[in-house]
């Protein structure tokens, strides 16, 4: 149970935005907030078949459900979709930051362009939803900001520099934005998976996910499930003096 100036307030009182939730990580990290109750805003773009699908397993949990399509990368778009969530009575006490794009190819071969776009939808995004969602948890002296972010943003990953740096950035932000936040009782902090099982798996074929797996220590990908475990670990009440941690699930891969 969580103590503000506006009372108190349980878990399952709690409203949780999950941007990119149509498929994914996302998908199942909304699915393990909904599994406590929580009134659950699911994000996503284009994807709005697959985002009701979602909504509609979240329901069957027990939980409130709100789907908001908006572009990320446009702040005008975010604060619409905090209008919408506002006019259904949803204010987030826990944002994360989940959409991302993946890029794999060269540097040589990277065009202005396409870095432009994987740094507005992995980094950019996060500035712009934490900065629109973070007043309210100011106000109650409570929240939880959680970026999804990647072991490539710790360690760096060939072929894949200019989702790296984006992802890198996440981080740093993490660990500033935790730093800023503190004082007013809302936690910031970051999960960097290594490889999860997953759709940005799909470029892999059998054999290269073979070796993939026999370079990680635990011999496997992890499970969407794990990630999400994690993720709700960090939102709730008792995790409060977690702040400005870059965690990552990654089998012992990178450590």
């Amino acid at each position: 149970m969580v103590s503000n100036h506006g009372g108190e307030k349980n878990i399952g009182e709690m409203t949780v935005l999950v941007t990119g939730a149509s498929r994914g990580i996302g998908a199942q990290i909304a699915l393990r907030f909904a599994s406590v109750g929580m009134n659950v805003v699911i994000h996503y773009m284009n994807s709005h078949e697959a985002a009701n699908e979602v909504a509609r397993k979240c329901m069957e949990k027990g939980a409130k459900v709100l789907t908001v399509a908006a572009d990320l990368r446009s702040k005008e778009q975010i604060l619409r979709m905090k209008e919408k969530l506002e006019s259904h009575g949803l204010r987030p006490d826990i944002v994360v930051n989940n959409a991302g794009i993946s890029h794999y190819g060269l540097l040589s071969d990277v065009d202005e362009a396409q870095w432009d776009d994987v740094m507005d939808v992995n980094l950019k995004s996060v500035f712009l939803c934490s900065q629109t969602f973070m007043p309210y948890m100011i106000s109650q002296r409570f929240g939880r900001i959680i970026n999804v972010s990647s072991i490539w943003g710790i360690s760096g990953g060939s072929c894949e520099v200019v989702y790296s740096a984006a992802k890198g950035g996440v981080n740093a932000f993490t660990k500033a934005l935790a730093k800023e936040l503190a004082p007013s009782g809302v936690t910031v902090n970051a999960v960097a998976p290594g490889a999860v099982k997953t759709e940005m798996m799909d470029r892999f074929d059998e054999a290269e996910l073979k070796q993939l797996e026999e370079e990680i220590p635990a011999g496997r990908l992890a499970s969407p499930e794990e990630i999400s475990s994690l993720v709700y670990f960090l939102a709730l009440p008792e995790s409060g003096y977690i702040t400005g941690q870059i965690i990552s699930p990654n089998g012992g891969w990178v450590t």
